[in-house]
């Protein structure tokens, strides 16, 4: 199933990945993206909408907070969150590394 991910800017300023609801009423799994300053420039680090309450991605957000959204989403940061949300480990098609697990 392909998820519509978008990446939206809140009233109240926060940055939030999230899969958009069908009905376009709600974001469910919402991620807070929050810059860090590091010696390398800036990263960039997902956490769940509710942390420090809650641990993993969950619950939802009304459409009716975003203030903004992102014409586009990175590829990659669409991919981290997908693997947030899911547990899982993503591998792109042709990437080659499907080919080297299986060798051994």
């Amino acid at each position: 199933m392909a998820y519509d991910i978008r990446l939206v800017k809140l009233i109240n300023g926060e940055s939030v990945i999230g899969k958009w609801s069908e009905d376009g009423q709600t974001i469910p799994d919402p991620a807070v993206l929050q810059t860090v300053p590091s010696q390398q420039g800036v990263q960039m680090m997902l956490l769940p909408f509710g942390y420090p309450f809650e641990q993993e991605i969950t619950g939802e957000i009304s459409t009716a907070h975003v203030l903004y959204e992102y014409k586009k989403a990175p590829e990659e940061l669409k991919t981290k969150y997908l693997e947030a949300s899911s547990n899982l480990t993503l591998v792109a098609p042709g990437s080659g590394n499907l080919s080297q697990l299986l060798k051994k």
